[in-house]
């Protein structure tokens, strides 16, 4: 995935729309309060493109929809696990300035945020991508408050068609070289007891005879995209791309729908076919969680800018080796160079993982999903 994924405005501001307060008098006193800052979410600017991958477990009524599969499948039949190879947008709108919420227990406060669009197409047939996800927010930025007492937060605010929507609280931190991936496990396990995972046969990628989409995944295995190492932990993907590059900082956005004791707010809500009943106790798929890590990373590597004149402008490609996707740089050389040269350069990458909880028949059943993006367009250089 190297070429700029062709994109249009679809989140577009009204043309000269600017938070603001209406003022309590008839005149206005000429004020105007400063665009509170923007935190770790100031790096969200323009269009990142990438790849990735998708697993989750989908509830299944073999005698009302069964999904159709090419060969005979054993093991229970109450779910389908769904893997995807994925590409995506992120594409994020200018920065809304200060928005301001009314404070009773505590003086007013003044928010930050910028809307976003994600897009998904499952490429595990790269002749047929299909949209599988399209989910529109706003990530916020909140300072420090007294009453509640928290410092700096960050907020996802985050609306899915399939009749979901989401508030995941969390807060930054930034490090000097590559992050740290921790593993991710897909396996589920009884509702309210994690420590009692239940393995199901759909987790073995030799076996193409179970309730699985795709059911062979021979080819995959081969060409080393769906692996058993993978399917065991899909941060591995996000791992081994980060230990191939030089990345030089890591700023790391960890938000949850349920962030405990120490910063409370947020959840999910879900439409009344996803809870089942009233107090979803026979949910179809009740989304009871998310929880999100984004790594934004500065990564460095060198490319070979051909001769050019100051005049000219030549896109260069990035660093291959780690794999797709790959950054593009737009150079405009000051002065003539007259042979291939060596150039360092830097850009923003976003990796993330992303696990949501659902509940059907019993069971929590880990959604799990990671991608690496890059800057959609070509990254201006001046050498």
């Amino acid at each position: 995935m190297t070429d700029p994924v062709p994109t249009e405005c679809v989140l577009e501001q009204r043309l000269n729309f600017q938070w603001g307060q209406v003022p309590s008098v008839g005149l206005r006193d000429g004020a105007v309060q400063p665009a509170p800052d923007l935190g770790a979410i100031a790096s969200f600017t323009g269009t990142f493109k990438g790849i990735g991958f998708n697993t989750i477990f989908r509830p299944q009524d073999v005698a009302v929809t069964p999904t159709r599969l090419p060969n005979p499948a054993h093991g229970p039949n109450d779910n389908i696990l769904e893997l995807n190879l994925t590409e995506e947008t992120l594409s994020f709108s200018p920065a809304l300035g200060s928005i301001p919420n009314r404070g009773k227990v505590q003086g007013d406060v003044f928010l930050n945020g910028i809307p976003y669009l994600q897009a998904i197409n499952d490429i595990s047939d790269p002749d047929q991508p299909i949209g599988i996800h399209l989910e529109t927010g706003v990530w916020l930025s909140v300072p420090p408050t007294t009453l509640p007492a928290e410092g700096a937060t960050l907020v996802r605010m985050g609306s899915i068609p399939h009749g979901t929507t989401i508030e995941a609280q969390g807060t930054s931190s930034t490090v000097a070289g590559a992050p740290v991936i921790e593993p991710v496990d897909i396996t589920p396990f009884p509702t309210g007891n994690p420590g009692a995972p239940i393995t199901f046969p759909s987790q073995d990628v030799n076996d193409p005879g179970t309730f699985r989409v795709p059911q062979d995944l021979a080819k995959f295995v081969a060409d080393g995209t769906i692996t058993q190492a993978i399917l065991g932990n899909p941060n591995l993907i996000l791992k081994n791309r980060a230990d191939a590059q030089n990345i030089t900082s890591t700023t790391v956005i960890a938000v949850n729908t349920n962030p405990g004791d120490a910063l409370f707010g947020g959840g999910t809500d879900n439409i009344a076919f996803l809870l089942g009943d009233k107090t979803a106790t026979a949910p179809n798929a009740n989304a009871i969680q998310l929880a999100a890590i984004f790594r934004i990373e500065t990564v460095s590597e060198q490319i070979t800018v051909p001769a050019c004149g100051p005049d000219q402008s030549v896109i260069v490609q990035g660093n291959a080796s780690a794999g797709s996707p790959v950054a593009s740089f737009a150079v405009s050389p000051v002065t003539e160079i007259a042979a291939d040269t060596q150039i360092e350069v830097t850009y923003t990458q976003i990796q993330y993982t992303q696990t949501v909880f659902l509940n059907f028949n019993g069971l929590t059943w880990p959604h799990v999903s990671v991608a690496t993006l890059v800057p959609n367009d070509p990254i201006p250089i001046t050498p």
